[in-house]
């Protein structure tokens, strides 16, 4: 797989210098669910812009279609409805996905929701059904369809974007989410050591606030100015890009980023 060279050209006062720079990520098939908007959408402008063959899913097929077209990448973004809580949605994306650009190289689990009704006082079974079916068992149905042709190949990467509701059950994230970002966790690192001698990587990220859609659902609306001071999805995608960047001989298990200003207990 040959690698995506950039040209970067300095100027002295005595000469020009050129420096290539080789993006070790050229010509991998990535594949992202939950792309079409928030960290998603950043992490696949990341990855397509370092030379990737990206394809990116979630429920509503129009936010896709539009992000695809506003990324000016040399290899054009593809889309697919994805349901991460349907396993037969689930199986037809990584089917076009591989009809149309291959294996997957990197798996980004991005898909997630969260309620309004945040508290055990106030949520209902039912929501706590949904939240539970997207936010893990939906990573789970999409590792499933990635890391037997990984563990094949010796080589993978999968990126879990959790929370820090994933580390510290915060009452901002509420009782489900929390539980399952907690069980993101899980999932992530014992996968990753059951597979560490195998050449696949997962990793689990956990971001802080983040200025995404998912902050319309909160009890309390989101000052305009409270998410501009906060991360953006362009934050986690050069985490994300920099992660996938690393030698096959280096694997981050977990990390968190935060705003600055946002309190770490």
């Amino acid at each position: 797989m040959r690698a995506r060279e950039f040209t970067l050209i300095t100027r002295s006062p005595l000469i020009p210098i050129e420096i290539h720079i080789v993006s070790s990520l050229a010509g991998k098939v990535v594949a992202i669910t939950g792309g079409g908007t928030g960290i998603g959408a950043g992490i696949a402008r990341g990855l397509a812009m370092a030379g990737c063959n990206v394809v990116i899913g979630g429920r509503r097929i129009e936010p896709l279609d539009a992000l695809a077209k506003s990324i000016p990448s040399e290899k054009p973004v593809l889309t697919h409805p994805i349901d991460v809580a349907e396993p037969q949605s689930v199986t037809d994306f990584f089917s076009f996905v591989r009809n149309q650009v291959g294996e997957v190289d990197i798996l980004v689990n991005s898909a997630g929701i969260n309620i309004q009704n945040r508290t055990m006082a106030t949520m209902v079974p039912e929501d706590w059904d949904r939240v539970m079916q997207i936010n893990t068992s939906g990573a789970y149905r999409c590792i499933l369809e990635v890391l037997p042709p990984m563990r094949e190949r010796r080589d993978g990467i999968v990126i879990n974007i959790s929370s820090i509701a994933g580390k510290r059950a915060i009452a901002l994230g509420g009782v489900v989410y929390c539980a399952s970002k907690f069980a993101m966790t899980a999932l992530g690192t014992a996968i990753a050591n059951e597979v560490r001698h195998e050449g696949v990587r997962v990793t689990n990220v956990y971001p802080g606030e983040v200025n995404t859609p998912i902050l319309d659902r909160r009890p309390v609306p989101v000052t305009q100015a409270h998410k501009d001071s906060i991360l953006q999805p362009d934050d986690i995608a050069s985490l994300v890009v920099t992660i996938c960047q690393l030698p096959p001989r280096a694997h981050v298990p977990e990390i968190v980023i935060k705003p600055t200003t946002q309190e770490w207990v």
